[in-house]
């Protein structure tokens, strides 16, 4: 009958097949992730900070804000600097 051509569901080690290939499936797409984090994200922000850094004139952002009294406390730190490279 129709019972005979029916095939038997797969019971023993359907859990270890199953488990193997989601397990390789997640490794997969976890280094996929990874990689495009790396490269879309890390490296375009080490490169901005670096370009940032590379650039910037501290002392001279310091002489912008005295000069537009953004800082109380600039006779202060312009005193100690006075001090110490005396």
């Amino acid at each position: 009958m129709a019972s005979s051509t029916l095939m038997k569901p797969q019971m023993r080690g359907l859990l270890a097949r199953c488990l193997r290939f989601h397990i390789v499936g997640a490794f997969v797409v976890s280094l996929g992730v990874a990689a495009l984090y790396k490269f879309g994200v890390a490296k375009p922000r080490k490169k901005a900070y670096a370009d940032f850094y590379r650039n910037c004139d501290s002392m001279k952002d310091f002489e912008e804000m005295r000069k537009a009294q953004n800082l109380s406390e600039c006779k202060v730190i312009l005193e100690y600097k006075r001090i110490s490279l005396s």
